[in-house]
């Protein structure tokens, strides 16, 4: 006689509670179409506020436009491309380490015992890639044009100061724009994950404020380059839509960086390119970059309770 096998009896487990519309706002393709109708609601503010310096620059782009043949446009384009390639291929962290680490590992071996390379080799890298981002953003277009134009000022270049500090309180509406916007971008984990990009910046404080200064020299580079250069070589060719033209590139050296952040990117090369022509200076970009750039470091310590304890690593 067969005996029939008992019937299996699965205990019921309690499953998650994840409401219909909360597992719809966490979809993937939520997540990729929200930045969208961010983009419509701030493109009308953008455009009234800046609508006069757009017309002053489509004005004095008409003028310049039947004058001789101005080719700064032209040149500017073809150096962008260059630029961007060179920092892609030869700008990078592991460039660093494949060619010129070695050397210095070599150089602690004789006896430079100083250069500490095993304690401090990610931050070696970093201090290469600000060096590479200054070279490409600032020596390099500044050296070609004094070759090829020489009348140019650099100091036209969004580096007068005198239009920084008489719209001081645009910078201040602008910042205070940007920070409400971190607060809520902040509590993502995504940015809480990728900032700061030095891991070892919750070794020590110095570690954290040699790792922050070189940040902020690099973002000179970048405000300078997209905000002075690139819009002082694009508009008496293009007017207005130089910033627009400045904001797509700005927009993908992101790439590879949070989502969100990225589409804030083609905000900001927008708006900042705007107020950079408006102030005729690139100092509002460049305090508004790294007050949020510190800030966020310092909130995604703080939140993963990895602020420095000690000076010295």
């Amino acid at each position: 006689m067969i005996t029939p096998t008992p019937e299996l009896v699965v205990p019921a487990l309690p499953l998650p509670e994840v409401s219909v519309l909360g597992a719809w706002l966490r979809s993937p393709l939520v997540t990729a179409l929200t930045p969208l109708p961010i983009l419509l609601l701030v493109a009308p503010a953008v455009w009234w506020f800046f609508r006069n310096t757009w017309k002053e620059l489509d004005d004095e782009a008409r003028v310049r436009s039947a004058e001789a043949p101005d080719y700064q446009a032209h040149v500017g384009l073809i150096l962008l491309a260059v630029t961007l390639t060179l920092q892609e291929y030869y700008g990078g962290r592991n460039f660093f380490l494949e060619a010129v680490f070695p050397y210095l590992v070599r150089g602690e071996a004789l006896g430079l015992a100083f250069l500490q390379t095993a304690k401090f080799a990610e931050l070696y890298t970093f201090g290469y890639w600000v060096l590479a981002r200054i070279f490409g953003y600032v020596l390099l277009p500044i050296l070609t044009w004094k070759v090829l134009f020489p009348k140019v000022r650099v100091l036209d270049m969004g580096l007068h100061t005198k239009g920084f500090f008489s719209h001081i309180g645009l910078y201040a509406l602008c910042l205070g724009v940007v920070l409400l916007a971190m607060v809520f971008v902040g509590q993502n984990a995504d940015f809480a994950a990728y900032y700061p990009f030095y891991h070892a910046a919750s070794r020590s404080w110095f570690d954290l404020l040699v790792w922050e200064s070189i940040y902020f020299l690099q973002f000179f580079g970048l405000e300078f380059y997209f905000r002075g250069f690139l819009l002082e070589a694009f508009r008496y060719r293009m007017g207005s839509a130089a910033i627009f033209v400045m904001a797509v590139p700005y927009c993908m050296i992101h790439f590879g960086k949070p989502y969100l952040e990225t589409h804030g990117a083609i905000i900001a090369g927008i708006v900042l390119g705007s107020l950079a022509m408006k102030t005729r200076s690139i100092y509002a970009g460049f305090l508004v970059h790294i007050t949020v750039a510190g800030a966020m470091d310092l909130m995604a310590l703080y939140g993963k309770g990895q602020l420095p304890t000690r000076f010295w690593p």
